[in-house]
């Protein structure tokens, strides 16, 4: 099973900062890769480098395509959530969605601008974290962590060169140094 988030959409210089900051939250909160539909270098490098540093095998992707990618996800295995503040509300909807996510692979589709009809469409769920515009990088946090019930703020990243260990009190950072 995995999770790949889909950013749909991208206004180069507007963007570049929420763009990053989706990558970042779908890195941290479970998602096993971010695939944007437009380049942004500014963007690959920024998530290339944590992950270099804090570890993990996040990977991100630059497609064309994306309702092929969609449709092609879709035949493999996969279920598609579409994040939008018009669909089924989170809290009516994650128990089937969780029952249905088990043994596959899931597509979560974020939006930057006006999300094309197709997307809609293509999607198995449109789900909405409440009914009233927010930020699409809550609405992936949010989604995220209740579907993975928040066992992914626990998660320990593979080949980290920095780690925080938690406290109350103190910073406490460890920095792995190259040999």
């Amino acid at each position: 099973m995995r999770v790949e988030v889909l950013r749909l959409g991208h206004r180069g210089e507007r963007d570049k900062r929420i763009s990053t900051h989706v990558a970042l939250t779908a890195r941290a909160l479970g998602a096993d890769k971010i695939i944007f539909t437009v380049e942004d270098e500014h963007v690959e490098e920024s998530v290339k480098k944590i992950v270099e540093n804090w570890g993990g095998n996040f990977k991100f992707e630059v497609i064309k395509k994306w309702k092929e990618y969609i449709k092609n996800f879709k035949e493999n295995n996969g279920i598609v959530v579409h994040l939008t503040m018009y669909g089924a509300n989170v809290n009516e909807i994650m128990d089937e969605i969780k029952k249905e996510f088990e043994g596959k692979n899931i597509l979560v589709i974020v939006g930057a601008e006006k999300v094309p009809k197709e997307a809609y469409e293509l999607a198995d769920y449109n789900v909405s974290i409440g009914n009233q515009p927010h930020s699409e990088v809550a609405a992936l946090a949010i989604f995220l962590d209740r579907l993975f019930e928040g066992k992914t703020l626990y998660r320990k990243f593979e080949n980290a060169k920095i780690r925080i260990i938690p406290s109350n009190d103190k910073k406490q950072v460890i920095i792995k140094k190259d040999k």
